[in-house]
């Protein structure tokens, strides 16, 4: 039997498009799991926070729990990882319409996948896969990244 605390500010429930990526060591192991908010399927945005228990949810028929899925692919059990999450937004505010929400979904998909690649050039092994066909705002990007700085400096 042991105590764990965790602490968060309350803005990180926050509904709106954010990104963030998870710093997550097992032992001497380090990975990083990047993820957005801002459903392909519905006009809603979560919060990160609210993201959290879906990513690290156990169940077999658990959806959206692909940092967990990652995670046992790799042969690492959850449980003895120590798991930071560094998210930043809101980016865009939640829309009410699925036509205003699938704009501002498309500019943070992009941003997901240079954030996982600017991660992977910085030395990190990210988990899963990024893929978005979306074009990217270059200067909101490094608006974003510039926010992450001190989360995931270079590691080469």
């Amino acid at each position: 039997m042991e105590v764990r605390k965790i602490s968060f500010s309350g803005k990180m429930l926050e509904r709106g498009f954010w990104l963030y990526a998870w710093r997550i060591t097992c032992g001497p192991a380090l990975c990083v799991y990047v993820g957005r908010t801002g459903d392909s399927s519905s006009p809603n945005a979560a919060s990160p926070f609210a993201r959290m228990g879906q990513h690290l949810d156990f169940r077999d028929n658990a959806k959206g729990n692909a940092m967990m899925r990652n995670l046992r692919g790799k042969g690492v059990d959850p449980v003895d990882c120590e798991f930071e999450q560094t998210a930043v937004g809101p980016i865009f505010p939640e829309q009410a319409a699925m036509e205003e929400h699938q704009p501002y979904r498309d500019l943070n998909a992009a941003m997901e996948m240079a954030l996982a690649n600017e991660l992977k050039g910085r030395g990190y092994d990210v988990l899963g896969q990024h893929a978005s066909r979306k074009k990217l705002d270059e200067t909101l990007f490094k608006q974003v990244m510039a926010l992450f700085e001190d989360s995931f400096p270079p590691l080469k």
